[in-house]
Formats: structure tokens, C-alpha cells, sequence
């Protein structure tokens, strides 16, 4: 559980930093749009108490889960709306609190899972990190919007290194859910770290393609909280230049992602 432990740990420390911009705002300020269409301030915090509560059924009660797969495929194209918009119907101090006990819920859940298990999810198996990792991802990604929203600048910590580890194992699933091959070979990635003591590196130290740049805005760009022509990514190769139109770090149908600054939302 040691590895697991860590990513635990980052993922309290994600969720109370945005604790942190949503715990005293006014009540009105909850119904500010984001950048995501249609979604308030509200709508962020309701989808990631849901998506918490659904970590909580899958590591605790297999059962329970499998219906709210069975809710899914019953409508894939409104079901993360529907859950989002039912929970920002509540009063915000309802929802926060909710949040709150949810995530705290699935910390404890977490810590306590047996070494080596795997839980039922809308995709594969997930071990206890790959779960906390998933949802620290989702946390800091919605607290982007959130943030963004606030024209709060957030500093960046190395906590980002697991979104930044999603989004580099995600790559054939990018590539995939559009349709198309995988690259055969790999490439190699190599970020700067927010601390800027140390650059994250993936793949083979020769390989003929490579992407380079800020850990930040890898993260920006696999969340899809930031337009490619704002970041100051690098590909090297036709591969890795074509990733870098269409990564992202998140299960599911493609994302229309965000438009170039000046462009509006």
C-alpha cells in the first residue's frame, strides 16, 4: 500500500486546496458559469461528489456499482449531465457538505482496500492507486474550471505528476477512440516538473519522436483545460505532433476541448 498511500495522501491535499476556493464563497458565486458549457461552479462540485461517490460503491460494494453502469449504458450521452445538474439543484451548503463527507468516505475506503485489488470501473479494473490517481486527476482538472471561473491563478505543485502519468499511458486510448492506430513505436516525453528541480520522463531515452514542455501545461492539454496553440508544448515527429491535437487524459467520448485564447468559450 505504499505507493497507494502517497497518491492518497496527494489526492486529500488536491481536494482540500479546492476546498479552499469553494468553502466560503457566497452563495451566489456557486451559480457563476465555467468554462464548461452549461456547468456553474455548482455543476463542478456536484459531478465531482457523484464521480466520488461512485469511486466509494466501486471499492465497497461491487453490486451497487454495477447498477450505476447499467445507468450509464442506459443513456451514455446525458447520464454524467443528469447527475451533474441534480446535485447542483441542491442548496450549496447541502453540496459541500456532501462533497466533503464523500471524499472523506473514500479516503478511509481506499486505505483500507487489501493490497493487490483490483474494482469494477466505466473501463478497466483499477487498482487502489489507479483509482486515487483517476480521481485526484478529475479533482485538480475541475478545480482548473473552478479556478478559472475565480481568476484565481493556482501555483502548481508535483502533485501534477499523476495527471501527468495518465495522460502518458492514455495515449493509444487517444488515438483509438477516434478511430484511428496507435503510433507502433514509443515516443519519448520529458516535462519540467512545477518545482523545477526535475523533468518527468517517459519512454525511450532514442526515440525517433518526442514531445517536451511544461509538466502544467501537458496537464492542461490532456484534461483539455487549455487550447494547444496557448501551450508552450513541443512535438517532435508527425506522431507525436498529431497526439498532441488529441490527447487527453479522461475515459470516454472525445472532448471538444477548449478554444484558443480570444476566441471565447
Amino acid at each position: 500500500m505504499s505507493d497507494a498511500s502517497s497518491v492518497i495522501d496527494d489526492l486529500g491535499r488536491e481536494n482540500e486546496e479546492l476546498d479552499r476556493l469553494v468553502g466560503e464563497l457566497e452563495e451566489s458565486r456557486w451559480a457563476l458559469a465555467t468554462p464548461a458549457p452549461g456547468w456553474t461552479i455548482a455543476h463542478q462540485i456536484a459531478h465531482l461528489a457523484w464521480t466520488d461517490r461512485a469511486a466509494l460503491l466501486a471499492v465497497t460494494d461491487a453490486e451497487a456499482f454495477g447498477a450505476e453502469v447499467e445507468k450509464a449504458l442506459a443513456s451514455p450521452d446525458t447520464w454524467v449531465d443528469e447527475a451533474a445538474h441534480e446535485g447542483a439543484a441542491l442548496p450549496p451548503a447541502r453540496l459541500l457538505a456532501q462533497w466533503r463527507a464523500g471524499r472523506a468516505a473514500l479516503d478511509r475506503a481506499l486505505r483500507a482496500a487489501p493490497s493487490g485489488t483490483r474494482f469494477p470501473w466505466y473501463g478497466p479494473p483499477m487498482s487502489t492507486a489507479s483509482m486515487a490517481t483517476g480521481r485526484l486527476m478529475e479533482t485538480w482538472a475541475h478545480g482548473q474550471d473552478i479556478a478559472d471561473t475565480l481568476g484565481v491563478v493556482r501555483t502548481p505543485t508535483d502533485r501534477l505528476r499523476h495527471v501527468v502519468r495518465i495522460g502518458v499511458r492514455a495515449r493509444d486510448f487517444a488515438f483509438g477512440v477516434r478511430g484511428s492506430s496507435a503510433p507502433r513505436e514509443e515516443f519519448r516525453v520529458e516535462l519540467a516538473a512545477p518545482s523545477g528541480d526535475d523533468v518527468w520522463s517517459y519512454g525511450p531515452e532514442d526515440a525517433a519522436q518526442r514531445v517536451t514542455g511544461p509538466a502544467l501545461d501537458f496537464c492542461l492539454l490532456v484534461t483539455q483545460r487549455a487550447n494547444r496553440a496557448d501551450l508552450a508544448l513541443r512535438a517532435e515527429g508527425p506522431d507525436a505532433d498529431r497526439w498532441l491535437d488529441i490527447a487527453q487524459a479522461f475515459a470516454g467520448p472525445p472532448g471538444a476541448g477548449r478554444a484558443p485564447k480570444g476566441e471565447g468559450r
